[in-house]
């Protein structure tokens, strides 16, 4: 990856839709917010949804290169934002 903290996403997050993803992280966040795991499991979780963040904004990205559209203007070659609204 090229971003500096970010990390390898595993085989098994990799593979989630976006919605699976982000179903996870929201169950990741309820449980830090309990304060029912101890330290070490709140580190490896918080781990976990880091990379669930990271898995789910890379799919938001791919969507929005999806959407966006080429347009040439003048000979030139631009990108600009679908119109979804």
């Amino acid at each position: 990856m090229s971003e500096k903290n970010s990390q390898e996403i595993p085989a098994d997050i990799a593979k989630m839709s976006f919605e699976e993803a982000l179903q996870e992280l929201e169950q990741i966040v309820e449980k830090l917010d309990s304060g029912q795991v101890d330290l070490d499991q709140s580190i490896d979780i918080y781990t976990r949804g880091s990379l669930l963040k990271q898995h789910c904004e890379g799919k938001l990205r791919s969507a929005q290169e999806r959407v966006d559209k080429i347009v040439g203007k003048n000979g030139n070659l631009s990108v600009e934002p679908a119109n979804i609204e």
